[in-house]
């Protein structure tokens, strides 16, 4: 648990690192919109940062005991219900807002009934957004029995007539597995919640811990969002058997739907052997019994294709025990401490290092950007103070000459400035067009189109090749947008490149934007279609329900991804003129100064040499400003390299302050 808390603080030393830098950045009048939004996206992305962790399994195979026995021990009981049979009836997701007390948000089981997913903290535009929709109860955090009475609401089910249970996906007649557990009043069993929220204040979920407990296989094939968005977007999944039964048919079918194969060194996948303490035979040996759970591991590994250090036996109720008891040897018999370490040791280096290299890029951007803007300014002091020393010993005629070629540059620097304007009117009409094919309602239509086509099909055999041509349709349209942002890409590239020729402005290229890795996320989508809407289950589902849970799951992960896409778009169209307009703007109040300069020593209102001395002073002050920059930025390269551990907490806590003061100082 320890690295989970390192992590926290490496966290905190870089955002106070990213926060010095900008307010130096500031004070010396050095972010333009580029550099701004790319801080605030980096400061975003660090202070928002979620380490999800899914539990994921079939029914009764140990997983909220084992929530409990990892994270809640602490409170000398359970928290999470745990008990045999089925306790946790909808998905649900422990973490920590602090804008919101300590509760339980429930979603109730009727939303399915709409088309609006629930979706999860990286989206929006769903149920999560609607604070309306959600049943709240509070929190007792001062007693954990009415606290564990709370919590219970994620077991709750009640029974209901078929066809309202059919109109929330839960229900098909011609299932017969579904069909045999209709009562004998023809009424089904269903959650009474769709998704639950948990806000606890617990340590490690206030560093950003995100939990994820899944009900069993039935509520993992129905709810889109668990096999969409929640768990492949979990950083770990944590996959947990029965070891008395090992790897069953309907635990095989989970692993291969939802979670899919790891390779041996793949942190993010953990198979867990739970319940070990039904193998510990009083008649035999320890030595035995750890063979025998031994053989079982090596068994369950080859079945499921993953390394035998992938797989953990474990036994979450003597753990718990053993943590609530202080009974250290039964905690060390249970192996939970292994798997403790295992999850953390090697999830945290392997976030933190994905994180780190997104912020690195944009700390050299910004380093970049800063050294160009920096670089003009003092080249311009020092043209400017060597053209006013050249004016030393000379006569009106030539300070007179001098007024008139700074006045032709600036004509000349004008008249670029019209050409400017006709590509921005260029500029403006290739955004329209790139907002033909990336906008909301492009995505929109395909989705009504794909919507009607399954309709339109005889059998639900039939939906597959529209849907097919539903993803074909959605790669065109990603295509023909990124291919517009080159034609953009490549236009400004022309007019940054022009502008540095013509009038010696220090611009760096265009930053680049690709869609690539939504292409990715279709092609995921695809794949996952393709897993859950397999040919047995198009011939065993009526096509009414097959449609809902492609509209409810698919397209609307589509759709995410295309409101990700437009975001990117947005954001690189209003900054990728920025730089060019930044340098613009100085170099225009470069040559306005220089005319005003020329003109008062040709006027003889001020002295030719009080005026070199004072480009002086301003040329040494600039360069007092770039050295503190240099050291904020020299700051935040080694927050972002500093190893995990007790000097990444202390720096974090302000024990040892770091240079980005120095900026400030110097400014």
């Amino acid at each position: 648990m320890q690295e989970l808390q390192h992590y926290s603080a490496w966290r905190a030393g870089v955002v106070r690192a990213l926060e010095h830098y900008r307010a130096a950045a500031q004070a010396a009048d050095l972010l333009d919109g580029a550099a701004e939004q790319r801080l605030s996206r980096a400061l975003a992305r660090v202070r928002d940062d979620r380490l999800s962790v899914a539990f994921v399994a079939e029914f009764s195979r140990g997983k909220s005991e084992l929530i409990n026995a990892i994270f809640f021990a602490d409170y000398g009981q359970r928290i999470v219900p745990s008990s045999p049979g089925r306790t946790t009836m909808c998905p649900t997701e422990l973490g920590w807002d602090a804008a919101l007390p300590p509760c339980i948000r429930l979603l109730p089981i009727a939303t399915r009934a709409e088309r609006l997913p629930t979706g999860d903290y990286r989206n929006t535009g769903d149920y999560r957004e609607d604070a309306g929709a959600w049943t709240v109860l509070p929190l007792d955090l001062d007693s954990p029995e009415r606290m564990h009475d709370t919590f219970r609401q994620v077991s709750l089910t009640r029974r209901v007539p078929q066809d309202e249970a059919y109109r929330y996906g839960l229900f098909d007649a011609d299932d017969p597995d579904l069909a045999a557990s209709v009562d004998a009043e023809g009424l089904v069993e269903i959650p009474q919640w769709r998704h639950a929220l948990i806000n606890f204040p617990h340590p490690l979920l206030k560093q950003g811990l995100v939990i994820l407990d899944t009900p069993g296989l039935n509520a993992i094939g129905t709810e889109p969002e668990l096999t969409l968005n929640l768990i492949p977007n979990a950083h770990a999944v944590l996959f947990i058997l029965a070891a008395e039964t090992g790897v069953t048919k309907s635990d095989i079918e989970v692993w291969r739907k939802h979670i899919g194969a790891a390779s041996e060194n793949d942190a993010s996948r953990i198979v867990v052997l739970n319940k070990i303490d039904a193998m510990w035979d009083e008649l035999q040996s320890e030595q035995a019994n750890d063979a025998a759970i031994a053989r079982q591991q090596a068994v369950v590994a080859q079945l499921l294709g993953v390394g035998e250090r992938q797989v953990f036996p474990v036994s979450a109720q003597k753990g718990l025990v053993g943590k609530i008891n202080g009974d250290m040897a039964l905690f060390e018999k249970s192996r939970i401490g292994q798997l403790e370490s295992a999850l953390f040791d090697g999830l945290v280096p392997a976030r933190r290092a994905i994180l780190r290299a997104g912020l690195q890029q944009d700390a050299e951007a910004l380093a970049a950007a800063r050294q160009a803007l920096l670089g003009t300014r003092l080249r311009d002091l020092v043209e400017q103070a060597q053209e006013l020393e050249s004016l030393r010993g000379k006569n009106q005629g030539v300070i007179a000459h001098m007024m008139r070629r700074v006045e032709l540059e600036k004509k000349e620097f004008d008249a670029s400035l019209f050409k400017l304007q006709g590509t921005r009117a260029v500029f403006t009409t290739l955004s329209t067009e790139l907002y033909s094919t990336v906008g909301m309602d492009v995505a929109q239509a395909r989705i009504d189109a794909v919507r009607a086509a399954m309709r339109a099909a005889r059998f639900a055999t039939g939906t597959r090749a529209p849907v097919r041509a539903f993803f074909d349709a959605v790669r065109a349209d990603l295509d023909a947008s990124g291919a517009k942002i080159g034609e953009i890409g490549a236009m400004m590239d022309s007019m940054y490149r022009k502008f540095s020729a013509e009038h010696g402005l220090a611009l760096a290229v265009p930053m680049a934007l690709s869609l690539a890795r939504y292409r990715a996320e279709i092609d995921a989508i695809e794949a996952i279609y393709v897993k859950q809407f397999g040919a047995a289950t198009l011939l065993m589902s009526s096509r009414g329900a097959l449609l809902e849970r492609f509209v409810d799951s698919i397209a609307s992960r589509v759709k995410h991804s295309f409101q990700a896409a437009n975001a990117d778009v947005e954001a690189w169209l209003k900054v990728i003129m920025a730089p060019l307009e930044t340098q613009i703007r100085q170099h225009r109040e470069q040559l306005r100064h220089r005319q005003a300069s020329i003109g008062r020593i040709h006027d003889a209102t001020e002295s030719l040499e009080q005026k070199i001395a004072a480009f002086g002073t301003a040329r040494h002050a600039l360069e007092d400003v770039q050295a503190g920059l240099d050291a904020a930025g020299d700051a935040l390269a080694r927050a972002l390299a500093a190893e995990l551990g007790p000097a990444a907490d202390a720096a974090a806590a302000g024990v040892s302050a770091p240079a980005p003061e120095h900026a400030l100082a110097a400014l």
